[in-house]
């Protein structure tokens, strides 16, 4: 048996007995707390094909488009070995961060298997002994516009346990794509997860049609969005509206603050007035299911940043004043949960896998950058972030 003591668990001072790889005992105890003790992490939303490019692809344009169009340039040279190295390089941050699953998304254009999927797919198998890597597949909307590329991806994702997505920005028969996107979905038993109205133009209301069609299918709790940087620019009565259309559809969304703050409103030559992030607190206010993610790490889309879901959090605090007490699930219970994952408990009989913070407070734990940790996998710790 081993002890950790003086812990602050959810802002009670306990102590925790191990036993092996399990939790044996939590008991309240007197006295202010030293360490705070968090579940590890979940990752909803990144990009581990696109990781790590930053240097060898400058973007010409600026803004998301601009990204889009250095790193279809960057993709022209990828090789099996060039993506085997930044995808495990960007895992092993991960996994040194203390995450314990992490959705990836990987570029899927026409019906073509790509190679980022398949080389992901091995690292998946590698890894999987030590966290959980998804797939899911990301194609422009209109690549759905051919009934038979839509039926061979689908089949591919799901032979292979994946989750099938799409990328929508004002695309043309939104309605009549996504029902196809659904009627795979239903087909083939998947999940579906989309990047959806990351721009900032009025007209961009492609969430609402994803609501609309989760809530007909009864398909809630299966769907996830990404972004929704246009719900920012909605008045009040709007927004309440979709938020609560939302919420009783079952549809979860990931805000991703670093990529959105960096890449919304970005022009040459002055200062971003639009910020794009999705009103995390009125959407949760209304009941939808909200998250963080992390999305891009040092590619055009992001040339900074790292896999560390801690980070992502102490950045939501400062741009959507997020108390991190509060939301913290946004970062465990809640992407565990949107990945059809079971939430992890720090509890009696449960696995001892979590995050040791050396100062009393969460609050006080993410107050500077570079958040110190001691991650604990199986009762025992690995090491420390510094």
């Amino acid at each position: 048996m081993s002890a950790l003591s003086a812990m602050n668990l959810n802002g009670q001072t306990v102590a925790i007995m191990l036993q092996g790889a399990r939790i044996a005992t939590v008991t309240p105890v007197a006295g202010p707390a030293r360490a705070t003790i968090i579940p590890l992490p979940v990752e909803p939303h990144v990009h581990l094909d696109k990781a790590f490019t930053a240097h060898r692809a400058p973007r010409t344009e600026p803004g998301l488009f601009g990204a889009i169009a250095a790193m279809d340039q960057d993709k022209l040279h990828w090789t099996a070995d060039d993506l085997r190295t930044r995808i495990h390089r960007g895992l092993s941050e991960a996994y040194a961060a203390g995450v314990r699953a992490l959705r990836s998304h990987v570029d899927w254009p026409g019906a073509a298997m790509p190679l980022a999927w398949e080389v992901m797919g091995e690292a998946a198998a590698e890894w999987a002994d030590r966290l959980t890597l998804q797939r899911a597949s990301l194609t422009a909307l209109d690549d759905f516009a051919d009934v038979n590329t839509a039926r061979t991806i689908a089949k591919q994702v799901a032979g292979d346990g994946g989750v099938l997505g799409a990328f929508i920005y004002r695309h043309a028969e939104v309605e009549v794509r996504l029902r196809l996107i659904f009627d795979l979905a239903e087909a083939h038993d998947l999940r579906l997860d989309f990047h959806v109205d990351e721009g900032l133009d009025p007209e961009a209301r492609a969430l609402d049609a994803i609501v609309a069609e989760t809530a007909r299918r009864g398909f809630g709790g299966r769907v996830l969005c990404g972004h929704a940087c246009s719900l920012s620019i909605r008045d009040a009565d709007d927004l309440t509206c979709t938020a609560e259309a939302a919420a009783g559809a079952g549809v979860a969304l990931t805000i991703q603050p670093t990529a959105n703050l960096y890449l919304q409103d970005m022009a040459h030559g002055r200062m971003p007035l639009l910020r794009g992030l999705a009103p995390a607190q009125e959407l949760r206010g209304a009941g939808v299911q909200v998250m963080l993610g992390t999305d891009n790490v040092c590619d055009p889309f992001v040339p900074f940043g790292a896999f560390d879901p801690l980070e992502t959090l102490r950045l939501a605090w400062i741009a959507g004043h997020l108390t991190p007490e509060d939301w913290l699930d946004a970062i465990t219970d809640a992407p565990a949960c949107a990945l059809g994952l079971t939430p992890s408990l720090i509890a009696p009989g449960e696995p001892a896998d979590f995050l040791i913070l050396p100062a009393p407070t969460l609050s006080e734990a993410l107050a500077r950058p570079g958040v110190r940790r001691q991650v604990w996998r199986q009762g025992t710790p690995l090491a420390r972030k510094a």
